[in-house]
């Protein structure tokens, strides 16, 4: 019988949608200088930024309209195809090199990162995995492996490009979902410790990741000054701004002292121009997406949808997590983006098309029915009720699988 369908969260989608309308706000008044400097002009950067802005939105609704359920039979061949597009952008002509990275492709006129697909097609394949292989997850060879391969596959892809941080969030990202999906515990703590060790081996084998490292522990001798200017110039834009900020495009910062500040530094020029409360209004936003996407996701039906949505989940808070962290001095510098409103065409297209995906999902949850017109208001008793249901299911998921451990166990025993 087919699964019957709610509506979107519309919570979920208009904070989403305002971050990234807000965006073209925040980085037309950053990317002036930088502009200026680049194009000879003050919008070309906002320009870019808006056409990327409404695609976003567009695939957004876009997405949410697409039952997720389909992506567990897409899955192994979006990662293939990612795989496909990190090769050719490290090995091709049509890869495009940057300050020595090749974390760029350019295929008809378009530029884009192929580590920015990788991110959704990972966690679609592992949740795709997690529901065929749930009950061999003891088993390292038949329930663990097959995700070490594509794991550690697009990791290496990733780190040959290379991207240190983007590398060890999607590990870190993979980790954590493993973990919700019940992986054994000695597999995944094994895993761990080797991949934080190799990872430091190869965090500290370029020159600009030590210094960068050595800089945030206070370590001045034999650092380049320009490695901690960054995060000092970052922490000043946020002090100026104060409680109510210096105003909209009154920020100093951006245009003459804090690089990047349309990009990885945007949520310090925030919170320069509009003080505590614009970053409290960016972050209430984020928890409302996140708090709300929770609560669908409990409310899945199915397991493929707990996996992927709790995935999507884990990509947004983690990306917020970073990019404030770095931004308030409580992490090295890492590059890597806030989700909707930093510049950045593949990220913010990507990340809307990810929240269509956590859309569809609530839709699919039923949480939010239709209403029929004759029918009485009474959404929050069939609210309750779906979360009451899928609670059980839940519980009964954990059930079976504390039945086959033990089952597993006294055949072992036999």
């Amino acid at each position: 019988m087919e699964q019957e369908k709610g509506r979107i969260d519309w919570l979920i989608f208009l904070s989403a949608a305002t971050l990234i309308l807000m965006s073209c706000v925040f980085i037309y008044s950053a990317s002036v200088g930088f502009a200026m400097k680049m194009d000879n002009t003050t919008d070309a950067v906002f320009t870019r930024h808006l056409s990327f802005a409404v695609a976003g939105i567009f695939f957004m609704i876009l997405f949410s309209q697409i039952n997720y359920q389909i992506w567990q039979k897409l899955s192994k061949i979006a990662m293939i195809l990612t795989i496909a597009l990190l090769i050719t952008a490290l090995f091709t002509n049509f890869g495009v090199s940057s300050h020595g990275a090749h974390r760029w492709l350019k295929l008809g006129g378009i530029t884009f990162q192929p580590s920015e697909l990788a991110k959704i097609a990972l966690v679609m394949h592992i949740a795709a995995l997690l529901v065929r292989y749930q009950d061999r997850m003891d088993d390292f060879k038949e329930g663990f492996l097959p995700f070490l391969f594509w794991i550690g596959l697009v990791s290496v892809l990733i780190a040959l490009q290379p991207n240190f941080s983007t590398m060890m969030v999607l590990f870190g990202i993979s980790m954590l979902l493993l973990y919700i999906g019940n992986a054994n515990w000695k597999h995944l703590l094994s895993t761990i410790t080797v991949g934080l060790l190799l990872g430091l081996v190869y965090g500290l084998s370029a020159d600009y990741r030590w210094q960068r490292i050595m800089s945030f522990f206070g370590k001045e001798e034999g650092v380049n000054e320009n490695v901690s200017h960054q995060i000092t110039q970052s922490l000043i834009a946020i002090g100026n701004g104060g409680f109510w900020g210096v105003g909209p495009g009154q920020s100093r910062q951006s245009h003459r002292f804090l690089p990047e500040a349309h990009s990885d530094f945007i949520f310090s020029i925030i919170g320069e121009e509009y003080g505590f409360v614009g970053i409290f209004i960016i972050l209430l936003a984020f928890a409302v997406i996140l708090f709300r996407g929770f609560k669908a996701v409990k409310s899945s039906k199915d397991e493929y949808g707990y996996y992927l949505g709790a995935g999507i989940l884990i990509i947004f808070g983690m990306y917020l997590l970073i990019n404030v962290s770095v931004c308030v001095g409580l992490l090295p510098t890492t590059g890597l983006p806030l989700p909707f409103i930093s510049y950045g065409g593949t990220a913010i297209v990507i990340n809307s098309c990810i929240l269509g995906i956590l859309l569809n999902i609530t839709a699919q949850s039923n949480l939010y029915p239709f209403k029929n017109k004759k029918e009485d208001l009474v959404s929050k008793d069939r609210e309750d009720e779906i979360v009451s249901e899928a609670y059980l299911k839940n519980l009964e998921r954990q059930e079976i699988k504390l039945i086959i451990k033990d089952d597993k166990k006294n055949e072992q025993a036999d």
